[in-house]
């Protein structure tokens, strides 16, 4: 008998995929929910957010907003380590000053 997952559960693992840029291997080792229920899942919530916007074309799209929040996810990472960096940097050139 196949297992069911409560709507929350669901919205839990499209999160992670979608927001957090989680794979599909990675949300099955940790949850145990097979790719083809995340997969699945996963077209759900995008003709969910495609009928919304339909139905509301002004409000922005929340599969839209989720990538948005990934690609600046990622950006703020990226400066994260740029500015470790240059703070090393700036430490070793300082030793070399004195």
């Amino acid at each position: 008998m196949p297992q069911t997952y409560t709507p929350e559960f669901k919205k839990k693992i499209v999160r992670l995929h979608l927001e957090e840029g989680r794979t599909y291997k990675s949300i099955t080792a940790e949850y145990g929910v097979s790719k083809a229920s995340i997969s699945k899942w996963c077209a759900e919530f995008s003709e969910e957010c495609q009928t919304k916007a339909i139905l509301n074309p002004e409000s922005p799209n929340e599969a839209e907003l989720m990538k948005e929040n990934l690609r600046l996810r990622k950006e703020l990472e990226e400066s994260r380590k740029e500015n470790l960096f240059l703070k090393k940097a700036a430490a070793f050139f300082a030793k070399e000053i004195d």
